[in-house]
Formats: C-alpha cells, sequence, structure tokens
C-alpha cells in the first residue's frame, strides 16, 4: 500500500531524491500502526540511498522509540560514520576537535546523532558511554545547539 501525502502534509527532510523522500513520507505514516512495515520501508530507503542521513534518522528513531536499543545503536553509528566522511571528519568522534562555528549539514547530523547515541546508552544503563559522549559534546557544542543539554540533566538525574 502506498500513501500519498500532498507536499504541504510531509515532513521536510531536506533534500532527497524524490523516490527516496516518498519512502521516508511514507514510513512516517505507517510508523503508528505498522512499526515493523514503516522499518521495511526506511531500510528500502536505505537500500535506495545509502548516503541519505534522514534515513538514518527515522531508523534510529523508531528503533529508540520501540525499544529496539541494540539496533538503534547500530544504525546510528552507521550513520555517524557516513556523516563524518560526509563532513571530511576522522570516522571516530573521539578524534572529534571543536570548530569555531557550529557545523551544518553532515556536521551537524553527526553532533545530533552522538547526542542520540548519549541518550540510547542511558537507556541502556551505559553510564560511562553515555557521559564519554557527552563530554565530548560539551566540547564541540558548547551552545548545546543539538539538545545535548537535555540528554545531560537525564543523565544527571539517573546518577
Amino acid at each position: 500500500m502506498t500513501v500519498a501525502l500532498a507536499a504541504s502534509d510531509g515532513i521536510n527532510f531536506g533534500e532527497l531524491p524524490p523516490d527516496v523522500d516518498a519512502l521516508l513520507q511514507e514510513g512516517v505514516i505507517l510508523y503508528r500502526r505498522d512499526p515493523h512495515g514503516a522499518d521495511r520501508i526506511f531500510r528500502k530507503a536505505l537500500q535506495t540511498a545509502p548516503t541519505a542521513l534522514p534515513v538514518y534518522f527515522c531508523l534510529y528513531k523508531i528503533h529508540t522509540y520501540r525499544g529496539n536499543l541494540d539496533e538503534a545503536q547500530a544504525i546510528a553509528e552507521q550513520g555517524l560514520c557516513e556523516a563524518a566522511l560526509q563532513a571530511g571528519w576522522d570516522s571516530d568522534w573521539r578524534n572529534w576537535r571543536p570548530e569555531a562555528v557550529l557545523p551544518v549539514g553532515a556536521g551537524r547530523f553527526a553532533l545530533y546523532t552522538l547526542k542520540a547515541l548519549a541518550f540510547i546508552h542511558l537507556r541502556k544503563d551505559n553510564f560511562q558511554q553515555a557521559h564519554d559522549l557527552l563530554t565530548s559534546l560539551r566540547a564541540l557544542d558548547p551552545s548545546g545547539a543539538v539538545g545535548w543539554p537535555v540528554v545531560a540533566a537525564l543523565a544527571e538525574g539517573l546518577a
């Protein structure tokens, strides 16, 4: 079943090939009533466009929501590697250095995904890994633009 959306009804995932955007829109709609179907659609989008960062976002988000934390972590780590490659950064986030201006595009996605990984690790009770990610985010995004302070506050509340 294909779901059609009016342009004003969809989520803006940024510049994507129309077929990939259509798959993401369909997966978002399908998620509430058929999360497994949404997963299949998002994975089809990933096969179609393995460099499209929003696809990784959709996949790790739905798996985090459903409590499939190992799968969410694996997908987020894959997306992080792709974002680092696109940003021209080292594949190991521990080697990233703060930039004078907060990154945009793939760099911002990488920082956002670091935040997601910190949250996933908190949910998995991997407190040291979450702490390490948050420490790095404090240096890389001192203003908290990607929202890591919320995860840091959650971590403090769990300590």
